[in-house]
């Protein structure tokens, strides 16, 4: 359990989350209402308070704060998919969830110097919910708007279906949606939800709150009611990346969704010996466990279910074209030219350490490395689909040990 802020900053979301709480059926919340609140909340939310959260300064920072390097690699791949769909115009560069703006500099940057077609034809579309984060994208691409380069700001709403035509992707951007969380207790699977007590927040354990949890096991073909789960076994449940990928399938008409993100598979997320789930919090670059402290100036994340993200889609017509992890990725896309270049190039030598040790985290298998990275289709004609990606020709699945196509 933990208490209520009764004063300064914490205060007005301690009140916000109160009045909620005492509104709500059974004056609780389900773990992903409560998420959601203190992580989006316009005015007290994590996202929404002008405390620097992401980067180094902040709780956490991407791939793309480690230089340059990542968002160049990445529009290499962008660039063979302009030409893998036919040079379409306009083509939709679809960024969801852009922190800073840092990775849409680095690729506008690369696609300026290298391919002025692709940049004449783009259209670089951004979907962020946070206004302040907002307001520092486009500070970062200030140069780019000057310039005339489409870059244009978006909620799903104002995206007309069926409009996108060219690559949509995201990257640590699934992790922070809100999670529901179940427990076995019983013989019965049941949902974790947030109460009050006693001015204190405190766990409480009830029925499921939507049949969707259970349908979505049955997607996974899960049973944690089988012998094999402990008693107490406790998970999450990412209903919100289902009805992300519905929405993104009906505004995408023709190209590829690229999701690059911490995760397992469903079999290793749902392990018998993964007992306590994945959420994890982050609060000035610590990482810990208790997500009912710090509100409005912690992270809370859940690991993705590619699984489910696959499986899902395949209902909603996106084709798995391929599963890779994020070292692989970018090694195929030139990350290891890059390594390799350093020992031949004109800088100095704490330069020459500061981008191997970036290059380095980037592909270590313990860190940004390890992380997971989908790639899906929709609109595809039987040749476009039979052209490999170059990210994705890499010797293995890391999953499966084979390589997924």
């Amino acid at each position: 359990m933990s208490d209520l802020p009764t004063g300064g900053k914490d205060e007005w979301l301690a009140g916000v989350l109160r009045d909620r709480l005492f509104q709500s059926p059974h004056q609780r919340l389900t773990f992903a209402d409560y998420m959601n609140l203190v992580l989006y909340h316009p005015q007290s939310g994590y996202y929404s308070t002008g405390i620097p959260t992401i980067g180094r300064q902040g709780d956490f920072f991407t791939s793309s704060h480690l230089g340059a390097d990542f968002g160049e690699l990445l529009a290499q791949q962008i660039l063979q998919i302009w030409d893998i769909l036919g040079h379409p115009h306009p083509f939709q560069l679809l960024e969801m969830g852009a922190g800073t703006g840092q990775c849409a500099g680095d690729i506008l940057r690369f696609i300026s110097t290298n391919s002025p077609d692709l940049l004449q034809s783009l259209q670089y579309l951004i979907i962020e919910t946070s206004a302040k984060l907002i307001r520092q994208q486009k500070e970062q691409l200030s140069g780019y708007l000057a310039q005339g380069i489409r870059v244009e700001w978006h909620s799903w709403e104002s995206l007309p279906d069926h409009s996108l035509r060219g690559c949509c992707f995201s990257n640590e951007f699934i992790d922070a949606f809100p999670v529901h969380q179940v427990t076995v207790q019983g013989g019965e699977l049941q949902e974790i939800y947030v109460t009050l007590e006693e001015g204190k927040l405190t766990e409480v354990i009830g029925e499921l709150s939507t049949p969707m949890i259970q349908e979505y096991f049955e997607l996974l073909d899960i049973n944690l009611l089988a012998s094999t789960y402990p008693e107490n076994y406790r998970t999450e449940v990412n209903l919100a990346a289902l009805d992300w990928l519905k929405t993104l399938s009906r505004k995408l008409k023709q190209g590829y969704v690229i999701t690059i993100d911490y995760g397992y598979s469903a079999s290793q997320y749902y392990h018998p010996q993964r007992n306590n789930g994945t959420l994890q919090c982050y609060y000035q670059h610590h990482r810990h466990s208790n997500p009912y402290v710090n509100l409005g100036h912690q992270d809370i994340t859940a690991h993705v279910n590619f699984t489910a993200l696959e499986k899902w889609g395949e209902l909603l017509g996106l084709k798995t074209l391929g599963f890779t992890k994020q070292a692989l990725f970018l090694m195929a896309l030139g990350l290891g030219e890059r390594l390799a270049a350093l020992s031949g190039g004109d800088w100095g030598i704490m330069e020459v350490l500061q981008r191997r040790d970036a290059l380095h985290q980037l592909m270590n298998p313990d860190g940004l490395g390890g992380f997971g990275v989908l790639v899906q289709g929709k609109g595809l004609t039987a040749e476009q689909e039979g052209i490999i990606l170059k990210a994705l020709d890499v010797p293995c699945d890391p999953f499966n040990e084979k390589t997924v196509r």
